[in-house]
């Protein structure tokens, strides 16, 4: 990625799509989906928030269709989490 968040177009990487999904944990298990996110592949960062939704994640990959596969086979069935809603980043 570039310094002002845009994807990077040189021969060293490949073009990654990035999203933000905000997650609605069951009661009491915010931090422990946060934890389970943590170290994923293609998940990049995973926090435990406060507001509407308890837990964000950010995740890369190499085009939309494997940002879908992430949030389904990894995010959604990690024990705890109850609904996504996926924030495409566009720059």
């Amino acid at each position: 990625m570039t310094g002002d968040g845009g994807p990077v177009t040189g021969n060293s990487e490949e073009v990654k799509v990035r999203a933000y999904v905000l997650i609605n944990a069951s009661a009491g298990k915010a931090i422990d989906v946060a934890k389970s996110l943590q170290g994923v592949n293609g998940i990049q960062h995973a926090d435990a928030i406060t507001g509407e939704y308890d837990v964000i994640a950010q995740v890369e990959a190499p085009d939309v269709a494997g940002i879908g596969t992430i949030i389904v086979d990894k995010i959604q069935k990690v024990d705890g989490v109850f609904k996504t809603v996926t924030c495409l980043a566009v720059r």
